[in-house]
C-alpha cells in the first residue's frame, strides 16, 4: 500500500525497502533515542548490527532479500539463483540467499553469522568484474538475469545443477543464449566457463531442457548423427507438435520425458501422440530423462539400432595400427 499523501521521508523509505532500514539511513531522520525507544518497546525489530525492521513480525521474503543486501554492506547486489528467481525463473533453490560484492570490499561476516532464525543464510561472493551492464535496476538491487544465470551455474553444487539453471532460464524465456554468451565474454575467469559455454551452445541449437542437452552430448560422445532439436510437426488433427529430437532423413524421433509425463492425463496424451507418429510412418523412441543421464550407453545403443534399422550406415571406426 502506498504511503499517505502526508507521509514523511521515513515512511517513503520504509515503503521502498519493505520496512528494512539501516541505522545509517534512520540516523538522518530520527534521533538515536527515538530509534532505541521503538526497538525497546517492540514496535521495531533489530535484525542484526546496523539493520532494523520498522515492524515486529516475522520477516517476509521481500524483507529477507533487503536484509541480505543491506547487512552485507554498500555495493551489494542479489546474485546467482536468488537474482534469477527474482527475475522470474522458476524452480530454483530459494535458500541460501546469494549476494555479490566488489572484490575490494569486505562483507560483515560477524553480522551475517548472527542473523535471526527467520532469516535464511546469506552467501557472499566477490567479483572484480561488474560492469554497469550487469546491474539490474530493481529493488533490492540485483544483477541482470543473464549475469545471474552464469554466476548461478558457476556457483552450483554440481554439473547437473549448473546445466539445469541455464536450461531453466532460457526455456522460460528469461534470458537468451546470446545474452549469456555476452556475459561470458567479459568473465574470462568465470567458474565452469567451458561447461557454461558448451551448455549455452547446445541451448542455442535448440536443446532447451536439461534432458535434451544431455541427449545432444550423448549423441556426440557415441558418434551418432546430430539430431534436429525442437522441430515443429503438424499432427493428424492439425495441431503443432514440437519434437525433442528428430532425424528427418531416417524419420526417427526421440522424446525425452520429464517427471510430468508420469501424470495420468499427460500419459494418455503421450500415447495418442505416439500412435499418431507411428501411423504417419515415423519411428519413435521414448526415454525418461533420468535414463539419459544414468545409462547413456544403453540409450545410445537403442538409438543406434533404430537409426540402422531406418537406413543409417555408421561411419567405420578407424583404428590406428599398434606400435611394435
Amino acid at each position: 500500500m502506498l504511503p499517505a499523501d502526508d507521509a514523511d521521508a521515513l515512511d517513503w523509505l520504509a515503503f521502498e525497502q519493505a520496512g528494512v532500514l539501516t541505522t545509517r539511513q534512520v540516523s538522518g531522520l530520527l534521533s538515536e533515542g527515538t530509534v532505541r525507544g521503538r526497538v525497546r518497546s517492540g514496535r521495531w525489530r533489530s535484525i542484526c548490527r546496523g539493520v532494523l525492521l520498522t515492524g515486529n513480525g516475522r520477516l517476509t521474503r521481500d524483507q529477507q532479500l533487503w536484509v541480505a543486501v543491506l547487512a552485507t554492506g554498500p555495493g551489494a547486489l542479489l546474485a546467482g539463483v536468488t537474482a534469477a528467481a527474482e527475475a522470474g525463473v522458476r524452480g530454483l533453490r530459494r535458500e541460501p540467499l546469494h549476494v555479490l560484492v566488489p572484490a575490494g570490499r569486505r562483507a560483515a561476516r560477524t553480522t551475517l553469522r548472527n542473523l535471526p532464525i527467520d532469516m535464511p543464510a546469506v552467501l557472499v561472493h566477490r567479483t572484480s568484474v561488474l560492469p554497469d551492464s550487469h546491474r539490474q535496476l530493481a529493488r533490492p538491487p540485483r544483477t541482470t538475469t543473464a549475469r545471474a544465470l552464469v554466476d548461478a551455474a558457476g556457483w552450483a553444487t554440481g554439473v547437473d545443477e549448473a546445466q539445469g539453471v541455464l536450461a531453466a532460464g532460457c526455456q522460460q524465456r528469461r534470458a537468451l543464449p546470446g545474452e549469456l554468451r555476452a556475459v561470458l565474454d567479459v568473465l574470462p575467469r568465470a567458474p565452469r566457463r567451458r561447461l557454461i559455454a558448451q551448455a549455452v551452445a547446445d541451448i542455442a541449437g535448440g536443446a532447451e531442457a536439461l534432458s535434451e542437452i544431455d541427449f545432444v552430448r550423448l549423441c556426440r560422445r557415441h558418434r551418432l548423427p546430430a539430431p534436429d532439436l525442437q522441430q515443429r510437426r503438424v499432427d493428424a488433427a492439425g495441431r503443432n507438435r514440437w519434437l525433442d529430437a528428430y532425424w528427418r532423413e531416417w524419420r526417427v524421433q526421440v522424446e525425452i520425458d520429464g517427471a510430468h509425463h508420469m501424470d495420468a492425463r499427460q500419459w494418455a496424451a503421450d500415447m495418442r501422440r505416439q500412435n499418431d507418429v507411428w501411423t504417419s510412418g515415423d519411428r519413435i523412441l521414448r526415454f525418461p530423462a533420468w535414463l539419459v543421464r544414468a545409462r547413456p550407453g544403453e540409450v545410445a545403443d537403442t538409438v543406434r539400432r533404430a537409426l540402422v534399422a531406418a537406413g543409417w550406415t555408421p561411419a567405420p571406426v578407424v583404428r590406428r595400427p599398434a606400435h611394435r
